[in-house]
């Protein structure tokens, strides 16, 4: 297995393990090596650090576990989307709406202050903060 020390298109490095420099090539003409970081598939080779082992391997997992994460937020992202209504900065105004039964009952998303999220909270509107991660754009 070779580590090598990767970087996309925004300047992110992240490491990848491949079985050998063809087997990296071959994923990123692919785009099978996706950033870590911002979801790019324009990924490049950078200049790697002389392999002296310190007992420390977690910059790989960390970097798996961000790519987890990130898909399972684009996931949840593309599920809220298809199921949900997109009432934009009008959430608060809605939700109330929703919880005093002055509209009917259907699942929404939006844009809320701070201040605007506190207050429904306090009014007893069900609310959640959902972390909303953007889609990946390629240039």
């Amino acid at each position: 297995m070779i580590n090598f020390t990767l970087r996309c298109q925004k300047d992110h490095e992240f490491e990848g393990w491949f079985k050998d420099s063809a087997a990296f090539e071959s994923q990123n003409t692919a785009k099978g090596i996706e950033c870590p970081v911002c979801g790019s598939h324009k990924i490049e080779k950078a200049l790697s650090r002389p392999n002296i082992s310190s007992g420390k391997t977690q910059s790989s997992a960390q970097a798996e576990v961000m790519r987890k994460t990130r898909k399972t937020l684009r996931e949840f992202r593309q599920k809220i989307e298809s199921t949900h209504e997109n009432v934009g900065t009008r959430f608060a105004e809605e939700a109330r709406k929703i919880h005093y039964g002055e509209t009917e009952l259907r699942g929404i998303y939006g844009e809320t202050t701070g201040e605007e999220a506190k207050e429904l909270v306090e009014e007893g509107v069900p609310i959640a903060a959902l972390p909303w991660i953007e889609e990946a754009k390629e240039n």
